[in-house]
């Protein structure tokens, strides 16, 4: 059966890996399945037939089949359990790889949201200069949580897995603020994500769709 995935017709971010359709990509990317892109555009996110399959009007999603899903977390997770390559075989480190999916999406993303909303949507307001420390201080108290866990290792429990993946994801959002570079073990980390021939494949599709039209 054919798998299709939704992206943005036109990436908020131009094509830098940051839409969250780029980690639905990696995931297929990594276990060696095919798939199609459907374009859609922010007004057709909100129209019924996209609704029905994305109560929330956001991409991606996937649909295989009669199975529909969103939530890129969930997405990965289905991916990851049908298709070798993304969770270790010992259901212990199984186990461990999946909570790590949960800590990316669920520990580590928030507060960084958090910051990318700061400053791009609130850095004109009167109580930015006061509010953006104590934001950025969140961030460096997960960071710095992460960079002790990961030490000098290549991945974060043992070989790369899903966990990986969505945590690396969760990191890129955080390049253009210079807090990664204050965790050079992290910066490491995100570095052999990218090296990985699946998030190249990954990253080039998505941008492709975003560059301008040549001439």
């Amino acid at each position: 059966m054919t798998i299709t995935i939704t992206a943005f017709e036109r990436s908020p971010d131009g094509g830098k890996g940051l839409a969250r359709d780029t980690r639905v990509r990696w995931a297929l990317e990594e276990v060696g399945q095919p798939y199609e892109v459907r374009l859609v555009s922010f007004g057709a996110m909100k129209e019924p037939a996209h609704l029905a399959l994305h109560p929330f009007g956001q991409i991606p999603t996937y649909e295989e089949g009669d199975l529909g899903l969103f939530e890129t977390g969930a997405i990965v997770f289905h991916i990851a359990e049908h298709h070798a390559g993304l969770l270790p075989d010992d259901a212990n480190a199984r186990a461990r790889a999946i909570t790590w999916m949960f800590a990316a999406l669920s520990t580590v993303e928030p507060p960084i949201l958090e910051l990318v909303t700061a400053r791009i949507f609130e850095g004109d307001k009167p109580w930015t200069a006061q509010r953006m420390p104590l934001v950025e201080d969140r961030v460096r108290d997960r960071l710095g949580q992460l960079s002790l866990r990961l030490a000098d290792a290549d991945w974060l429990d043992g070989p790369f897995s899903a966990g990986d993946l969505m945590m690396v994801s969760v990191l890129l959002r955080l390049r253009a603020s210079g807090l990664l570079d204050e965790y050079p073990n992290l910066s490491a980390y995100v570095a052999r994500g990218e090296a990985r021939p699946a998030y190249k494949r990954a990253f080039d599709a998505q941008l492709a769709v975003n560059k301008p039209p040549a001439g």
